[in-house]
């Protein structure tokens, strides 16, 4: 039985962001080399959604007051990545984001090349 060629880890990485801004997260994530599926790039999937948060004493928040609950509307951004490039979409997320603290997620995820008869 031959060895088959290491599979890179795969991970899908979704992040939490301001529709004014989501355009240019995807971009950042594309250039990150994320979203690639076989001979496609910049994939990316979204939905709206509304995000909830308190600023505490130390925040500086992109929309809300300190010490008030806040909501806003936020679009979900999710993309595929390899354990070789999430550190890289991570900081190119950061760096477009308008949040101080972006929730991102990052999950594992199975390879379909581990399921040899199909899933």
């Amino acid at each position: 039985m031959a060895n088959k060629p290491r599979q890179p880890e795969l991970l899908k990485l979704v992040v939490f962001v301001p529709p004014s801004h989501a355009d240019a997260v995807r971009q950042a994530l594309g250039e990150a080399r994320a979203g690639r599926i076989g001979d496609y790039d910049f994939c990316t999937f979204s939905c709206p959604g509304v995000g909830r948060y308190r600023p505490l004493p130390g925040a500086q928040p992109y929309a809300g007051e300190l010490g008030k609950l806040e909501s806003v509307e936020e679009e979900r951004v999710e993309t595929l990545c390899t354990g070789d490039n999430i550190r890289a979409a991570i900081e190119a997320v950061r760096a477009a984001h308008p949040y101080e603290e972006p929730a991102i997620d990052v999950y594992p995820l199975c390879s379909l090349n581990e399921f040899p008869d199909g899933p």
